[in-house]
């Protein structure tokens, strides 16, 4: 079976290292198709929009999406664009997978944490943003909804048990926001009351940052609100060597859209010398999405075994290859 897939080069690096996916991708002799739709400051370039509607349009006719970083401007447009697609196509599920590779900045050589983050609403969203005339109140509305709430804690229960995890923790801060977080909880422990095969504790998001950096080894699936699963995401992202091996994807009803978390790094761009390794990563989980795990799993397995060989890797992995050479590496082990 063949698949298209709309696809964004992105900014600074973007484009080097969806060229170094997509060998990789080839290599594995997928029957995918690529349509390729820009976003970002080279759509500005080209069509006066940072986000025109061929790309838009392109990702609602294959409802599937993978996207290198982008470059928001400073002082107009949207406040980010990632967060203007996840609104557009309802992109309410936000899936950080956090593991262990071999030679690695890694702090721990056996993380494996999928931290689940709602997308859509809360904090992060910067609804009701306004600061006084005199400029010295600034004030935000944060809203959390029962259908949010319940939305993504089932996402993520539904989770654990497809894929054979034992464990879901619900991080708040229900003790003092008591009506945002409040909820949430709240709702978290109804649909929880639903998976009796799945294990579930409850952790409030501070004391979960200094007990993932303690004893990290507890957590298996993170499921929380939008702001503290940025937070707690990149804090795990930190725990196994960093953004350069943190892929995201970003899945709603009618379509998902998979990338690299980290920015578009302009100071390294057009050097060659790019990480691919999130971008891949955002690959595999994508193959998951197109039912085909055992491609996904082959993928990660080429990848562990690229980084434990030492072959061709990048300058920030300790190594002195550069993007294309160690995405060819990856690809002679697919």
């Amino acid at each position: 079976m063949t698949h298209t897939i709309a696809v964004i080069r992105g900014d600074g690096i973007g484009p080097e290292i969806m060229d170094a996916t997509l060998h990789v991708l080839d290599a594995m002799q997928l029957g995918l198709n690529y349509e390729f739709v820009e976003a970002g400051m080279s759509a500005l370039e080209k069509h006066g929009n940072l986000l025109p509607q061929a790309t838009l349009d392109a990702i609602a006719r294959h409802r599937i999406a993978l996207k290198s970083p982008l470059t928001t401007p400073v002082g107009g447009g949207f406040a980010s664009i990632n967060v203007e697609l996840r609104k557009r196509f309802d992109l309410y599920a936000n899936v950080r997978p956090a593991i262990s590779f071999p030679n690695t900045k890694a702090r721990y050589a056996d993380i494996d944490i999928i931290t689940v983050r709602e997308n859509t609403e809360g904090a992060y969203i910067g609804e009701g943003q306004q600061v006084s005339a005199d400029g010295a109140t600034a004030t935000l509305q944060q809203k959390v909804t029962r259908k949010g709430s319940e939305r993504i804690v089932r996402y993520a229960f539904d989770m654990a048990r497809r894929i054979g995890r034992k464990k879901v923790t619900i991080v708040h801060k229900a003790n003092i926001l008591k009506s945002t977080s409040g909820l949430f909880l709240k709702v978290a422990r109804e649909v929880a009351a639903q998976y009796p095969d799945i294990a579930c504790n409850e952790m409030i998001v501070d004391n979960t940052c200094m007990q993932l950096v303690m004893r990290p080894e507890q957590f298996d699936v993170i499921v929380t609100t939008n702001l503290f699963g940025d937070i707690v995401s990149d804090l795990c992202a930190g725990l196994v060597g960093g953004l350069g091996l943190a892929p995201g994807a970003n899945i709603g009803a009618d379509a998902a859209i998979f990338e690299a978390v980290h920015g578009s790094a302009p100071d390294i761009a057009g050097q060659g010398i790019a990480n691919p390794c999130a971008l891949l990563l955002g690959a595999a989980q994508m193959l998951d999405h197109l039912a085909l795990p055992g491609d996904a799993a082959r993928l990660r397995k080429a990848i562990r075994s690229t980084l434990a060989d030492q072959d061709a890797l990048t300058p920030d992995l300790g190594g002195s290859g550069n993007t294309m050479g160690f995405a060819r590496a990856i690809a002679t082990r697919v």
